[in-house]
């Protein structure tokens, strides 16, 4: 069972010192990581539509699903340059920074589920994003590479200046598998295995979240959830932390530097 009391901040003391003994920590961050940020927690890629019928009555996952963007791509692109606007809005936040800021005490890896970039743009180094990032397009057609911000998305959806493809976000859509690169380098690492892994914002739902955290907890590592909601690994994980991403970090990271 976790260690779970009514204060998070119980429990800070305790994780921040298992962190001082790692010598490897994943990080695995969803949608509640980029909360305070100013992104709603959300469905869809990585987030922004919670239970909500849009368009057509079509629900959010069939909108933003590979057989929509095959057969009525501006329908698809409508919802997607909404989420690259919020995207845009936005940036890391202090929960970012203090991951990035763990690269120079312990080797860190970060997997996240989110599309926004913000891990990168906050610094991290080792940084594994499952689902893609959408400031990253390509053309279907001739594979040209573009960024968001160099599309016209006034006409929808953008086509390549190239050769006139349909342009598309290097995201995973619904029905669409995990980008290879990115899966190699997840499995790679975790069978390497780590001192330390925390779920953060992430309600676990996807088996190749859940399964890793599991195991390692089973192996002996200590595993941590980070989340102000119930998960599948609340009565699982070592240690269990319920409030949100950004102030459970600061939290952790002042007690890590007095360790």
């Amino acid at each position: 069972m976790s260690a779970v009391t009514g204060d998070w901040r119980a429990e800070v003391p305790a994780v921040a010192a298992r962190l001082a003994q790692a010598k490897r920590v994943a990080v695995i961050t969803g949608a509640g990581m980029s909360a305070d940020s100013g992104l709603p927690t959300y469905r869809g890629i990585g987030g922004l539509y919670n239970d909500i019928e849009v368009e057509q009555n079509m629900p959010i996952e069939d909108i933003l699903h590979a057989y929509t963007l095959a057969r009525n791509p501006a329908l698809t692109w409508k919802y997607i340059a909404q989420i690259g606007r919020a995207c845009r809005g936005a940036g890391p936040n202090d929960g970012h920074r203090v991951l990035a800021g763990w690269d120079n005490r312990f080797e860190t890896w970060v997997i996240t589920q989110n599309v926004d970039g913000f891990h990168r743009q906050a610094g991290s180094r080792n940084v594994i994003e499952m689902h893609g990032n959408l400031s990253r397009c390509y053309c279907c057609a001739c594979r040209a590479a573009f960024s968001d911000e160099a599309l016209d998305l006034e006409v929808l959806p953008p086509r390549c200046a190239q050769c006139d493809g349909l342009v598309r976000p290097d995201v995973v859509l619904f029905g669409e598998m995990l980008p290879e690169v990115a899966l190699s380098n997840y499995e790679r690492e975790i069978v390497r295995g780590f001192d330390v892994l925390l779920a953060i914002g992430t309600t676990a739902g996807f088996p190749y979240i859940a399964e890793p955290m599991l195991r390692a907890r089973r192996a002996g590592a200590v595993t941590v959830e980070i989340n102000p909601d119930q998960t599948v690994l609340s009565n699982a994980v070592t240690h269990r932390l319920a409030g949100r991403a950004r102030d459970v970090l600061l939290a952790l990271d002042a007690a890590l530097a007095e360790v």
